[in-house]
């Protein structure tokens, strides 16, 4: 019988090693695969939203339904991943806080504070990249032609926007009228009427300065020559407007108002605008909106009262629209010094030239507010 050598004998001990290594490794892999597609099966199930409608607990004013029926939250400023993730929960949202903790665990994302909207159910893949996004709810605002800053700050904190002691502080910010050349006291009359979209908690210097931004960006497509005005020049423009704004109703006679106002300066005579006394009424002694001016309130004492004060108001009385600022930059020439309303329905107005025909127009009528 032949011996064999030790090489030979080496060969068959490395050789089973080898075999028994292989059959390891092909255990382990399969522990692995299992282990693995069982992972991916817990994920994908954590993943997926809840089968059941979510309930916000009691007391969480964080959390709140739209009409729409999305989910409203509100991310606070420093609250962690982990904070929301167990909100979300709670709420049954999603299904597990862990998994949501482990998903920025894993990765450098965070959340940004802010209000957002989810159209659930989606999954917490979905709800994450929405919160990092920082892709905050819009809330619609519209603000009317011929507001004015407090009814502006109203409308801002009925959406929920900013508080309205925020934004007329906003909109009376030193620095903030000096970055735009405003020379009045407030940003008043350079806040253009617009449909905006606002996240909710806004900062209210952001509201105001988009507001402006878009009232010299309009300014510039109606009269690009009015940037390079003096803020003086600039400003007579704007309180002409605003005031053209609150006594215009036909678009067709807000040219010709504006004529009758430059005709009036021209001369020395007072504006004796009504939209002045009543920016007296309502916005200076916060009394209801008159349908009708009388002699006693002609005879107010206050500088915006242009009845009794040659020359313009301090400052504009109402925020402007492209219609009547039109009108500031671009007036119907006339002899015209007088105009009275004459049909309130059609909203038409009776021009002259003198204070007898003036006299003969009719009652004294004033533009009925818009809010």
């Amino acid at each position: 019988m032949k011996k064999k050598n030790c090489s030979e004998e080496g060969d068959a001990v490395l050789g089973a090693a080898f075999r028994s290594l292989a059959r390891l490794f092909a255990g382990l892999t399969g522990i692995v695969l299992v282990i693995a597609v069982l992972g991916l099966g817990i994920f994908i199930y954590l993943n997926l939203p809840p089968g059941d409608a979510p309930v916000i607990p009691a007391g969480v004013d964080t959390m709140s339904f739209a009409d729409n029926g999305d989910l409203v939250i509100d991310v606070r400023s420093g609250e962690s991943a982990g904070s929301v993730g167990r909100r979300l929960e709670d709420a049954g949202v999603i299904k597990s806080a862990l998994l949501w903790s482990l998903l920025f665990h894993t990765s450098k994302d965070t959340i940004k504070a802010g209000v957002y909207g989810l159209s659930l159910p989606l999954s917490q893949l979905e709800i994450r990249s929405i919160l990092v996004s920082g892709r905050q709810l819009l809330v619609r605002v519209m603000f009317p032609e011929g507001g004015t800053l407090k009814k502006s700050a109203h409308i801002l904190e009925e959406a929920g926007i900013c508080s309205a002691g925020e934004f007329l502080a906003a909109a009376g910010d030193e620095a903030v009228r000096e970055s735009y050349g405003v020379i009045g006291q407030t940003m008043e009359g350079y806040l253009y009427p617009d449909t905006y979209l606002f996240p909710r908690a806004y900062p209210a210097e952001q509201v105001v300065r988009t507001m402006a931004d878009t009232f010299f960006k309009n300014l510039a497509l109606i009269e690009p020559g009015a940037l390079a005005l003096s803020r003086e020049e600039l400003n007579r423009a704007v309180i002409i407007a605003s005031i053209v704004e609150r006594e215009y109703r036909l678009a067709a006679e807000a040219p010709l108002m504006a004529g009758v106002f430059y005709n009036r300066l021209r001369i020395g005579m007072a504006l004796q605008s009504c939209a002045t006394v009543e920016y007296v009424i309502t916005e200076i002694q916060g009394r209801p909106h008159p349908e009708l001016l009388y002699n006693r309130d002609i005879e107010i004492r206050d500088p915006y009262n242009t009845y009794i004060r040659p020359g313009l108001p301090p400052g504009p009385i109402s925020a402007p629209g492209g219609t009547a600022l039109t009108a500031a930059f671009f007036p119907e020439s006339s002899n015209y010094l007088y105009f009275r309303l004459v049909d309130p329905g059609a909203g038409r107005h009776y021009f002259s030239q003198t204070l007898d025909d003036h006299i003969k127009a009719g009652l004294l009528y004033v533009k009925r507010s818009s809010f």
